[in-house]
């Protein structure tokens, strides 16, 4: 994957196939700190301790349809290479948080990449879907959630 905004599409994609219906996704980019951090948060069906274990192994997957799961093992690699790392946290019933860490400066990060097309493409294709989108870089912040927009 060439971006992380790559990651994140495929990473969303799991949290909905597990039943998510709230899906969120927070980024904070920090100059000052020099670190760039991603959160996917979800409702869905969550991880057992053994999947738990296994999640980042690229050979484990629970889909049927291929031997090999390479969506958080590819993230872990992007952040580890950019001397950051990633954590994963799970209940059964519960949801799964994923959270990744890089070094901002890092030449070998990778870029964003379009955020906005990502955003755009997960409502446009699962509009059963709550998303809350969060962004801020320095001062700045963005905040996109669904569930404001379907009041209007």
């Amino acid at each position: 994957m060439q971006d992380l905004s790559l990651h994140i599409l495929d990473i969303v994609e799991n949290s909905i196939r597990a039943s998510a219906r709230r899906v969120e996704i927070k980024i904070e980019e920090n100059p000052e700190k020099d670190m760039l951090v991603l959160e996917i948060k979800d409702d869905g069906k969550g991880m057992d301790e053994q999947a738990l274990q296994q999640a980042t192994d690229p050979f484990y997957t629970t889909k049927t349809t291929r031997r090999v799961g390479l969506g958080l093992s590819l993230l872990a690699q992007a952040a580890r290479q950019s001397e950051g790392d990633i954590q994963i946290s799970s209940a059964l019933n519960q949801g799964t948080t994923i959270k990744a860490d890089f070094r901002l400066s890092h030449p070998d990060r990778k870029p964003m990449g379009d955020m906005d097309e990502t955003i755009r493409t997960l409502v446009i294709s699962h509009p059963e879907i709550d998303f809350l989108y969060e962004h801020k870089n320095g001062d700045e912040f963005y905040c996109f959630d669904t569930r404001e927009v379907d009041k209007k």
